[in-house]
């Protein structure tokens, strides 16, 4: 669930420190992730950092029990050490529970095969308008990569603003117009009436088929949805505009894809869903490209590559120059399968 305000990034941290019961410092990144971003873009990083603000160590990837030999070896043994059942920290579970909104009702929509997330722009046609919703766009390869494939939209309601879908109310509600020599199918569509349950937070995800054409501008979502507090004092109807860009989101973390089967609970035009595409297994040196070329130079430097990337970087890197081309991409992909 990503903010769209620095005020919503600090009450995610207060969220945060209230669930977890912490009592350590947490830091807010600005809202341009500068910081992630300088430190490698990396999901689950980790770094020790001395009190003279050098960093002794660089992580790829979080590992607790290295983490716990390197601070033994910096610092020294600790006589005494805490459990995980010595913070009582409330259980998930529990608090799943108690609350009174239903979840798990609404099926899922399977994501296309090898989705990447979009940058999504948020905007609220009312200025002191909250945004309870958020949107996540993840696109199939051939989308990003011939401009023609399915799109994933998935609206969530941000558990920060305590809110819920009242289902006696009407449906959420998109409409997509699409610009000149773009095509959107369907471009109007409502999410099916849920009538198991009077109110529930689970996702309203929907699976559409874009042909970009020549265009290169975003994709311009208005959603129309009834938001009611959870302590059941009010349910607004609200109106918010979404921005679906076509640059692949670095900050939108990992695509957990659940394979590429039809997409289920939408009506309208074109109503019956669509399949996702087959992956064809190998890895897409322009998707790839397009990911890490942050500075748009048609390469990829060792300072923009990230995660496994980095590992590999040397062994792409054929004439050793410092970037990876996509033709070294492409022979280093070919070596990996042995041609």
């Amino acid at each position: 669930m990503q903010p769209v305000s620095l005020d919503e990034r600090l009450a995610h941290i207060a969220r945060g420190k209230e669930e977890y019961r912490t009592r350590i410092p947490w830091l807010a990144d600005s809202m341009t992730n500068d910081l992630k971003n300088a430190f490698g873009d990396r999901n689950n990083s980790e770094f020790v950092i001395s009190p003279e603000g050098k960093v002794l160590i660089a992580r790829a990837w979080s590992n607790p029990d290295q983490l716990r030999e390197d601070l033994e070896e910096l610092v020294g043994k600790s006589d005494t050490l805490t459990d995980v059942s010595d913070l009582e920290r409330p259980m998930k579970k529990k608090a799943a529970e108690e609350s009174k909104v239903a979840r798990g009702i609404v099926p899922r929509v399977d994501r296309p095969s090898g989705a990447q997330p979009l940058k999504v722009t948020a905007h609220a046609i009312k200025g002191d308008q909250l945004l309870y919703l958020k949107l996540r766009a993840e696109a199939a390869g051939d989308l990003t990569r011939d401009g023609k494939g399915p799109l994933h939209l998935a609206f969530r309601l941000d558990p920060i603003h305590r809110v819920h879908w009242n289902n006696l109310a009407a449906p959420l509600r998109f409409e997509i117009p699409a610009p000149e020599g773009v095509s959107v199918e369907p471009s109007t569509v409502e999410a099916e009436k849920v009538t198991l349950v009077e109110a529930d937070s689970d996702p309203r995800e929907f699976l559409i088929e874009v042909d970009r054409g020549d265009s290169e501008g975003p994709l311009e979502l208005t959603v129309n949805y009834f938001a009611c507090d959870d302590d059941n004092r009010w349910c607004n109807a609200v109106t918010q505009t979404f921005s679906i860009g076509w640059e692949i989101d670095r900050d939108g973390g990992r695509v957990n894809n659940r394979g590429g089967s039809s997409g289920r609970g939408m009506k309208g035009k074109g109503g019956k869903g669509m399949k996702g595409r087959p992956r064809s297994g190998a890895p897409d040196p322009s998707r790839i490209l397009s990911r890490f070329d942050t500075d748009e130079d048609g390469k990829i430097s060792r300072e923009e590559a990230t995660g496994p990337m980095v590992q590999r970087f040397d062994q792409a890197d054929a004439n050793e120059d410092g970037f990876m081309t996509k033709e070294e991409l492409v022979n280093s992909f070919e070596r990996r399968r042995g041609k």
